[in-house]
């Protein structure tokens, strides 16, 4: 609790320690180790998770390979979707970038400074305009032009906007995207968790990347994320650089609860 992790998740937890503990035979020297042994086994259970590798996934699929971002406002998004896109550039994959947040003051400018400094092409219109058709010039610029990956930006929304959680279901209608991810702020815990449940909901994710998870200090939202969605952690932002991006792996966060 103290590390901010969800209630489903706790409740877990008490239920395996109660089965690998509870009524057995266990030596008085032994009794620390064994509960350790059974909370890290336990902890490991919960990102027992098919794993999603991007650029397997990518490689393996029909081009153009399109992935939609959502979020909340502020959960690092945009400096998401450059990582990816660095990331894909690094490994001789083309992509090409859609500003479907039509709605946030400055989004468009904030995505068109990284198409700049990746050297990847933007498809923007202007604010105010219908973000899925943004989404879909996109796509049907990536395919004339055998682009391999379509990354669309969407609007930051809080899960309350009842407007923004439609206009977010019809990108996905009209792009049909083969990725949906979700992007959260490891450092804001089970708002974290909740705020992933509802988009789940809303458009049915595939894959979570927390970012901010270099001054995560608890680790509560990676413990629970996974678990409560039943989808994947992909990476961890770990910086402000585009090479600040991690594969996930579920051993640096029990080594980060120290088991």
């Amino acid at each position: 609790m103290e590390k901010n992790v969800a209630i489903e998740v706790i409740e877990k937890i008490k239920s395996d320690l109660g089965q690998s503990l509870v009524e057995k035979p266990i030596k008085r020297t032994k009794i620390e180790d064994t509960i350790r042994e059974s909370l890290k086994n336990s902890v490991e259970n919960l990102f027992d998770v098919e794993k999603i590798s991007l650029l397997q996934k990518i490689k393996i699929s029909e081009k153009p390979f399109v992935i939609a971002f959502f979020g909340v406002n502020g959960s690092g998004k945009t400096t998401t979707i450059a990582k990816i896109a660095d990331l894909l550039k690094n490994n001789k994959i083309s992509c090409v970038l859609a500003a479907s947040d039509t709605f946030r003051a400055a989004s468009i400018e904030q995505l068109q400074i990284h198409a700049d400094k990746l050297g990847v092409r933007l498809i923007k219109h202007d604010y105010g305009s219908d973000p899925a058709a943004v989404a879909f010039d996109a796509i049907k610029h990536a395919k004339a032009k055998n682009i391999d990956v379509v990354l669309i930006d969407t609007a930051g929304r809080l899960h309350s906007n009842v407007n923004l959680m439609e206009e977010m279901k019809k990108i996905v209608k009209v792009a049909k995207p083969d990725l949906k991810v979700f992007v959260g702020e490891a450092i804001t815990g089970n708002d974290c968790v909740e705020q992933a449940k509802t988009f789940n909901e809303a458009v049915g994710i595939d894959g979570i990347i927390l970012a901010k998870a270099d001054i995560d200090e608890k680790g509560g939202a990676a413990i629970s994320v996974s678990y409560v969605t039943k989808k994947p952690i992909l990476y961890l932002g770990t910086g402000q650089e585009y090479s600040d991006l991690k594969e996930f792996e579920p051993d640096l966060v029990v080594e980060g609860l120290g088991l």
